[in-house]
C-alpha cells in the first residue's frame, strides 16, 4: 500500500511525518543524499574561514584565540560546531533544505573593517557581531526585515551580491600573491607579470581543478579542488622546503603545508564564548561603533533572502508570489545564526546558497539540513587536516565563488543610468575601496540623488532615504570626528 495512504510507524514513520517527506515527493534515502552534497559543497567553508579571520591579527596584534601566531585547528573547529548546530536548527525548526555557516564576506569585513582596526580587539569584533545578530533577530521579529528588503530596489540587491563576489575573489587572489603590489604600479600579475614559484603553480593548479569539476558538475567541487591542490603542495614542499614567504619570497604565503602529527583529535572548543560584548565602545568612538555595527547589519541584511527563494524555487517549495513555506522561520534562525556565529567566535553565520546543490541531489526537506548539520559535527574532530592547508590551495574557491556572485550582474539594465550607475558604484567600490559598506553605501546614496535628480524622488522608499543618511553621515564620520575632537 502506498505510504500516502498508509500510516508509517517506527522512526521512518516519524521522520516522514514531521518533515513532509513524502507529501513533498522525496524519500528518507534522498535526503540523506542531498543532506551530504549540501555539506561537500559548502564544507570548504571549515578550510577558508580560518584562513580569513584567523590569520589577521587584531588592532592590538593579537590573533583569533590568543597569541602571537594563528591557531587555525582552534577556529577550525568552532566554525564546524556552529555550522552544525545552525544548520541542525534550520532543518528542525524551519525544516527547509537549507544549511548555514560562516558568511564569505561577512568574516572579511570582520576581519579587515572591524578586528584589525587599532585599538579593537577579536572579542571586541565578535562583540559587534553577537550585537548585529541580536538587531537583525529583533527585526525579523517585528517584520522590519521583510520591509527594508521590500523598500531596496533589485537591482541594488544583486549589485551588492556582484561587489561582494569581486571583493571575495581580490581577497583570494592578493592572499595567494598572485596579485601584488607591483614596481611603479598599484598591484601586478604574479611576479613582474610571470608565474615564477611553486605557491603560484599550486594556486593555479587548484583554481583550474576547481574550474573543471564546476564545469562538468561533479558533486563537492571546491572541496576536491582544495585537496587536490593541498595534496601538490604537500608534495612540492616536502620536496623543496619552500618554507614561508617571510623568510623567503619564493615561499608560502603564510601556511606552510607540513603533514600534521594525527589527522584526528579531540577538538579545542575554548573560542567559543571568547566575546566582550560592549567593549568595541570604548576602544573607538561610539559612533564609529554604532555605524560599523549598522554596516555588518547592512551586509548581512540581504542574503538570506535571496538564497532562500533561489532554493526554493529550485525546489518547488514557494508559493505563487514566489515565497518559500515557513519562510518567517527560515528568517528567525538565518538571523540567530549571525549572534550565534558572534557569540563562537567565527563570524556572523548565514545561510548557504549551495544549499541548492543538495536539492539538485534530491533534498526536499529540513532533514537533508539536519544531515548536512551532523556532517559539519563530525568534521570537528578532523580539524589538524586544517592547519596543513596553504593559502595557494584554498584561495581558488574565493574566486570560483566570487565568479558565482558575479553572475548576477547579467539581472541589471544596463541601459538605464539611473540603474547601471548605482549598481557599477555598489560593486566596483567593494574591491577597490577595500569594503563592503563602502560599496552598499555609494550605491544607496547615488541611487537617492540620481532619483531626486531625475524627478523621480516619489519612488524612493522613505527606509531608502533612512539608509542614505546614514551612508552619507558614514562617509563623513573622519570630518566630524575631528572638528568633534
Amino acid at each position: 500500500m502506498s505510504a500516502k495512504t498508509e500510516e508509517r510507524t517506527g522512526i521512518a514513520g516519524r521522520l516522514d511525518s514531521y518533515f513532509e517527506i513524502t507529501t513533498r515527493g522525496s524519500t528518507i534515502a534522498q535526503e540523506i543524499r542531498g543532506g551530504l552534497t549540501t555539506f561537500f559543497t559548502m564544507a570548504y567553508i571549515v578550510v577558508l574561514n580560518p584562513l580569513i579571520i584567523g590569520t589577521v591579527a587584531d588592532g592590538t596584534g593579537t590573533y583569533l584565540g590568543g597569541g602571537d601566531a594563528p591557531n587555525l585547528a582552534l577556529v577550525a573547529a568552532a566554525t564546524a560546531l556552529v555550522a552544525g548546530l545552525l544548520s541542525i536548527a534550520m532543518g528542525v525548526w524551519a525544516r527547509f533544505p537549507l544549511a548555514l555557516a560562516a558568511g564569505l564576506g561577512l568574516n572579511a569585513f570582520v576581519a579587515y573593517g572591524i578586528a584589525s582596526r587599532e585599538g579593537m580587539s577579536w572579542p571586541e569584533a565578535m562583540g559587534f557581531v553577537v550585537i548585529e545578530g541580536i538587531v537583525i533577530t529583533v527585526l525579523v521579529l517585528t517584520g522590519f526585515r521583510k520591509a527594508v528588503f521590500a523598500a531596496v530596489p533589485a537591482f541594488l540587491k544583486q549589485a551588492i551580491a556582484v561587489g561582494i563576489g569581486l571583493f571575495l575573489a581580490f581577497i583570494g587572489l592578493y592572499d595567494a600573491g598572485i596579485v601584488r603590489q607591483g614596481a611603479g604600479t598599484p598591484t601586478e600579475f604574479g611576479d613582474g607579470g610571470y608565474i615564477s614559484t611553486w605557491p603560484m603553480v599550486v594556486f593555479v593548479v587548484g583554481l583550474f581543478t576547481a574550474i573543471i569539476l564546476m564545469v562538468k558538475k561533479v558533486r563537492g567541487a571546491l572541496l576536491l579542488s582544495i585537496v587536490v591542490a593541498t595534496v601538490l603542495a604537500v608534495v612540492i614542499e616536502s620536496a623543496l622546503s619552500l618554507g614561508s614567504s617571510v623568510d623567503d619570497p619564493s615561499g608560502w604565503a603564510l601556511v606552510v603545508p607540513a603533514i600534521p602529527d594525527s589527522v584526528a583529535s579531540v577538538p579545542d572548543f575554548s573560542l567559543i564564548g571568547q566575546v566582550d560584548l560592549f567593549g568595541g565602545f570604548t576602544s573607538l568612538p561610539v559612533l564609529t561603533a554604532l555605524l560599523l555595527v549598522f554596516s555588518l547589519l547592512i551586509a548581512d541584511f540581504f542574503d538570506t533572502m535571496g538564497t532562500m527563494t533561489a532554493v526554493g524555487a529550485e525546489a518547488g517549495l514557494n508559493d505563487k508570489d514566489g515565497n518559500p513555506a515557513r519562510s518567517q522561520q527560515i528568517l528567525l534562525v538565518d538571523s540567530i545564526g549571525a549572534a550565534a556565529g558572534g557569540f563562537g567566535s567565527v563570524s556572523s553565520n548565514t545561510s548557504y546558497i549551495e544549499s541548492a546543490a543538495g536539492v539538485g541531489d534530491g533534498a526536499r526537506t529540513g532533514l537533508a539540513s539536519v544531515v548536512t548539520g551532523i556532517a559539519f559535527l563530525l568534521s570537528t574532530f578532523l580539524t589538524p587536516l586544517y592547519a596543513l592547508v596553504p593559502f595557494e590551495a584554498a584561495t581558488p574557491v574565493l574566486v570560483v565563488v566570487g565568479f558565482l556572485m558575479v553572475s548576477q550582474v547579467a539581472g541589471i539594465d544596463w541601459r538605464d543610468y539611473r540603474i547601471a550607475i548605482p549598481a557599477f558604484l555598489t560593486f566596483i567600490l567593494m574591491p577597490f575601496g577595500y569594503s563592503i559598506s563602502v560599496g552598499i553605501g555609494a550605491g544607496f546614496i547615488s541611487y537617492v540623488v540620481l532619483q531626486v535628480a531625475t524627478g523621480a524622488a516619489k519612488k524612493v522608499h522613505p527606509l531608502m532615504w533612512g539608509a542614505a543618511a546614514a551612508f552619507v553621515l558614514y562617509f563623513a564620520m573622519g570630518p566630524i570626528l575631528g572638528v568633534l575632537a
